[in-house]
This record gives C-alpha cells, structure tokens and sequence, in this order.
C-alpha cells in the first residue's frame, strides 16, 4: 500500500505547472548538500548530511563528514545528469510543518486560496488538514489541483463540518449514520464536529470510526454541558481543537459552566470573557480527578490541538494588533474584518481590558500546564494555527503556535516533532510524510539559522539580531519549502503576497489604522 501511494505522488508530479521565480521542478534527482538535519522525531541535530531524493521519494540520508572538517567529495552521492543540487551549507533541513488547523481564507476576511497558500508555504507548511472550509466541494476540487501541482499550494487533507448540506439538520442518530456515509462516499477526509445531542454524537462518531475517517471536533459550550471531550473520545473522536470541552471533563464540583445570569453566547464579549474564566473552575493540576482524566484520554491514544495562538489575544490585544507583519502581509479586509463588531466571530473588542487579560493569563497557565503533562506522559499534541480570526496571519500564526508549544514547556525538539511526526501520526500518514527517512516523500523545510536557538528565524519577517560590528539585521526566514517535489521561494513567495496587499491598498486608499483613532 505505501508503494503504490508513493507511486501515484510520483505519477501526479509529472503535471507540474512550473511558476517562474516561486518554484522549481519537480527533479528526476535533487540532491540537498552539506545540511544540519533536524529530523522530526526528537532526535538532535545531526550534519553534515546530502539528502537526495528521486521523483518526490527519499532516497537517501547520508552522512558526509563532521562539523568545521572538510567534506570529502569521495564520500557524497553522485548528482546525476540534469538533477538538482542545493548547497546547503550551514542551512537547517527539517520536514514540512503540518498545520492541523488551517481555514483556507473565508469570505467575511475577503481572503481567497492564492494569498493564504502562499504564506503557509513560505513559513514552511506543506500539509495542512482543512476543517469545515467553505465547501466540501470547493476544499476538494483545491485539494485535487494541490496533488496534481496544478495550483501553489500545500497538500490538503479537508474535513467537512458535521450536518453540512442536510436541509433541516440532522436529527436523528439515523440521519447522523446516513449523512457521515454520504460525507465519506463524497470523498472527505473526514469531519469537524462542534458538538450535538448525545445520541447523534455517539452514532456519528461511531459510524465515521467504522469508515476509517478522521475527526475533530470543536466542543461548542451549546452542547458541552452533556457531551465533554471524554464523551467524545469514548465514541471514537481522534482529535480536539482549540480546549472547549477538556476543563468541563475536569469539572469536579459542577456540571455547568458558571456562567453570568446576563450571559448570551451570541454576544462575542460574553462568550471569551467567561471563556477566560473556565480553567480557572476546573480541577487543579495533579489533583485526582485532573489525572484520571488525563489518564482516561492518554489511553485512547486521543490527539490534543490546542491552537494557543488563536486566543493570545484575549491576554495581550496590543502585542497581537501591533504584529510587525500586518503592515505588509495582511490584506486590508482581513484587517477590518479583526476590528470590533458585534457580528464577527472572534471580533469580541466591545471593551476589552485589564482584567480580561490577567484572567486569559491565568486560564493560558492552566491550559499550558494540562498540555505539557499530557505530553510529558506519552500523549500526541500536535500544532495547528485556525489562523483567519483574532489578528492571527496565515502562516506566521503557525510559527506564533510553535513559540507558543515552547512557553508550555515543549523543549524545541519536541516543538517541531508536535509540528511535524505527531501531526502525521494523527493523519495516519507517518509512513509517508513526518519525518526526513528514506521512502518517504520530500517534503521538506530549509532555514538558514537554527530554529532550536531561536524560533523566530521561522517568521517570514525573520529575527532582528545585532552584529559584532553593532549593526542591526534580520536573520532567517524559512528560504526553501519543498512540497510534491517541487522547491518553493519563501522569500520570493512573501514578495508575492507584499505585492497583492500593497495593489489592494493602492486601489482602496487604505492605510493601516487603529479603531476609533483618525
């Protein structure tokens, strides 16, 4: 089954549209040379090593010298008429980042497919699970393009959101069981889950595990006071985003959240500002029923994605309104879509202060805390953006995530496994993508600074660093991404979405500005 996977990525390749100044190839031979491998799977950096790969599939991992000693040429694999050859001296070599949580776009955020594929690739991310898009149809017909490298986009595993398309919902366990069969004939992934009576929960669930299907699931606080995350990971569910659901299942002296007696959840302020308040009501951290819990998830292998980015915000509105990349990279409807309004999810700035951000704080301690240990303990936590909302940018949220993983206690090795293997484990796609070993597919990042010293040689914008001759500089920046075989310009990539935001500005006049201030 691998081979014959392997094969028809091989074949796909051969329908490569080449896009002159962003990518090259793909190559019947590349030959990566002289890199420090960071391989993926906790393992330390290891290099001098020539990666090569043949049509798409590693072929090779070699080992070709010792640091600062020269390479003896003898000893490298031999570049074959009309292959490709990258130096890669001094450069960092990892596997594609897989981003377990991507929206591609929205049409409230007025961001289509284009620009938000050319930044996940420029910051290195070559796989991407797509949950509850626009449409199945539309998600699928963009993932058929990606595989044939018809389009500049990452590869795309989509997920349909539960009950999309049923005329009057689903509401029977029957009706549950006959739309996830539909889903599954039409070619899904998968679905998103955001929560429904225990019954048709259950039955869903149940029938999708049959199918083989993935899941995921936002546990929405209109369905949570019944059905928590340990309901979900009893029927079958693989996977939670965001951590809706996790401290209600920790709950020990309440079933209910304490909610306000004036709270509505169609008001977005209500819903994050008691959102910020919810860890703090759940059982402490290495109390009884906090490590049954835990325990419970532990052994049904149940993935955590926790998105932290896409709520840091809620604990620090000007450090995420102020980001250095805005300027540049975000279109101007994306940036009124952030602003304040009371009919845009995630626009909750009705009047957000102080003490909503000290109590987001201590709500991230606790979030942080439970999802450390769960890994410390064996458990999969994976790295996912849901970038599109709240300030945070394709792309840079994604590295924003990994730095985010850091603060929780992952030391960087395990930041990028959580990036990379542990996302392909939870799409069962290990055997193929995860890691740089032979036989698996060449996607591939290329930095040219060390990401374990500094995460944020991974923004397209780089790190500042001063110089010894006391000059300030920007280093890093992701300079290859190598998906299907084909190598991407990151920088030429970024230079690309720079120069869709900068027309936009032009035609519209607009000017980067802060609400309520002219």
């Amino acid at each position: 089954m691998k081979n014959n996977r392997l094969l028809f990525a091989v074949f796909l390749l051969s329908t490569i549209v080449v896009h002159a100044q962003l990518a090259e190839g793909p190559f019947d031979q590349m030959i990566i040379r002289g890199v420090i491998l960071i391989n993926g799977n906790g393992a330390p950096p290891l290099g001098p090593v020539d990666v090569v790969v043949e049509n798409n599939v590693i072929t090779q991992v070699k080992t070709v010298g010792y640091p600062g000693v020269e390479i003896n040429d003898k000893r490298r694999p031999v570049l074959k008429e009309g292959g490709k050859e990258i130096d890669a001296e001094g450069m960092y070599l990892l596997p594609g980042f897989i981003d377990m949580h991507g929206h591609i776009g929205g049409v409230s955020q007025g961001a289509d497919w284009d620009y938000v594929f050319k930044l996940w690739l420029a910051h290195g991310v070559t796989t991407v699970r797509e949950p509850s898009g626009r449409s199945r149809d539309w998600t699928l017909d963009l993932k058929q393009k990606s595989a044939q490298n018809k389009i500049i986009a990452p590869r795309i595993i989509q997920y349909t959101g539960f009950g999309t398309g049923a005329e009057n919902g689903i509401n029977t366990p029957e009706e549950a069981r006959s739309w996830v069969r539909a889903n599954a004939k039409a070619g899904s992934d998968g679905i998103k889950f955001f929560g429904a009576s225990p019954e048709i929960m259950e039955a869903a669930l149940d029938e999708n595990k049959k199918l083989g299907l993935g899941s995921a699931c936002h546990h929405a606080q209109l369905s949570v006071a019944r059905w928590n995350v340990l309901h979900s990971a009893r029927a079958g569910l693989t996977s939670m985003e965001h951590w809706y659901g996790l401290p209600e299942a920790l709950f020990d002296d309440k079933t209910v959240q304490d909610y306000p007696l004036d709270y509505n959840y169609q008001n977005e302020q209500h819903r994050f500002e008691q959102a910020g308040k919810l860890w703090q009501q759940a059982a402490k951290p290495y109390s009884e029923h906090w490590n049954w819990v835990m325990e419970e998830l532990l052994a049904l292998d149940f993935t955590l994605d926790p998105t932290f980015n896409i709520y840091e915000a809620s604990r620090d509105l000007h450090r995420s309104r102020r980001a250095e990349w805005h300027e540049d990279y975000t279109l101007p409807s994306l940036w009124r879509f952030y602003q304040p309004s009371k009919i845009s999810h995630g626009s909750y700035w009705h009047f957000w202060g102080t003490e909503q951000e000290i109590a987001w704080k201590q709500n991230y301690t606790l979030w942080m805390t439970f999802v450390n240990e769960y890994k410390n303990r064996g458990g999969r936590v994976t790295t996912g953006s849901d970038s599109g909302f709240i300030f945070q940018l394709y792309g840079f949220a994604y590295v924003r995530e990994l730095e985010l993983l850091r603060e929780a206690g992952f030391h960087p090795l395990e930041v990028i496994r959580s990036a990379t293997l542990n996302g392909a484990e939870a799409l069962k796609m290990d055997d193929q993508i995860g890691t740089i070993e032979v036989g698996k597919l060449a996607d591939m990042v290329l930095v040219d600074a060390n990401p374990l010293e500094n995460l944020k040689v991974l923004y397209g914008t780089g790190a500042i660093k001063l110089t010894s001759d006391n000059k300030v500089v920007r280093v890093g920046g992701v300079k290859y991404t190598i998906s299907n075989g084909v190598v991407y310009d990151a920088k030429a990539l970024l230079k690309e979405v720079k120069n869709m935001v900068d027309q936009v500005k032009e035609e519209e006049n607009f000017t980067l500005s802060q609400p309520g201030v002219n």
